[in-house]
């Protein structure tokens, strides 16, 4: 098991924008409340032929998503767990396979 104060120290032995985009997708109070009114705009954008903005649809989802994660794994303040860069690569990541998905159909 690893300790709270290792992750201080320590790379996160996992790829953690993938973890938490897993976790925002299979977790059911964040999926309901946040992630899938934000891909729900999404849709709704793309079908008034308006390109969506990923800040804009997902940047608040992502930002509780952090934080409860952090909370639920009990891991510790987001600041400690993320770097500068992952708030964006969750943003990009769950914004290219949702718009995927919506063109595809599957919304």
């Amino acid at each position: 098991m690893v300790r709270l104060a290792e992750f201080e120290t320590k790379e996160i032995p996992f790829d953690v924008i993938d973890d938490v985009a897993i976790y925002m997708r299979n977790d059911p109070m964040v999926y309901r409340k946040g992630l899938f009114p934000a891909i729900t705009k999404m849709q709704g954008l793309y079908k008034k032929g308006k390109m969506p903005e990923p800040e804009e649809c997902l940047g608040k989802v992502v930002d509780s998503a952090m934080e409860s994660y952090c909370e639920k794994f009990k891991l510790g303040s987001p600041q400690n767990v993320f770097k500068k860069g992952d708030r964006k690569a969750i943003i990009d990541k769950l914004f290219t396979e949702e718009l995927t998905q919506i063109r595809n159909g599957e919304y």
